[in-house]
């Protein structure tokens, strides 16, 4: 039996009907059609799944959809505004860190998720950030690279 759920995504309001089994990674994108939040290994391994739930970083492949009900959530499409891309997101093309493109969400919300709490992370802290996201195409350099910019360029 489906239940009524009320979502904030990207500062947003959506209410929505859900049968109790289905993830949020399967809400946020077949229900309210963001796409950004990538589907891959579908048990929490890959990270490609990455939203920002409640100010943190989490896979939404292993949180039902009725949990988030009432909650706040941020995916990529929510980090771009009319003035442009994030800094972040900036950073990322700027350094290379994009590639195939698949990690790329998760990878920029773990990165956001980080700078939000500590806006000056050390190398070991961006790799920690960044653990559970999984990345086939950069060897993560370039990524850490990418948060370390977006760290310098938001001190200044």
């Amino acid at each position: 039996m489906k239940q009524f759920i009320h979502l904030i995504v990207n500062d947003r309001e959506y209410d929505v009907a859900v049968d109790p089994n289905r993830t949020l990674t399967d809400v946020i994108r077949y229900d309210l059609g963001l796409t950004g939040t990538k589907k891959g290994c579908e048990v929490g391994d890959c990270g490609s799944c990455t939203v920002i739930l409640e100010g943190r970083p989490v896979n939404s492949c292993l949180v039902l959809a009725v949990q988030a009900h009432g909650k706040r959530i941020t995916t990529i499409e929510g980090l771009e505004t009319d003035a442009g891309l994030h800094p972040i997101q900036d950073a990322f093309v700027e350094k290379g860190a994009v590639q195939c493109g698949f990690c790329s969400p998760g990878m920029i919300l773990s990165a956001k998720s980080l700078l939000d709490n500590n806006p000056k992370p050390d190398e070991g802290e961006i790799r920690s950030a960044i653990a559970g996201n999984l990345c086939r195409c950069t060897g993560y350099q370039k990524i850490v690279e990418a948060v370390q910019s977006a760290s310098d360029k938001s001190g200044q």
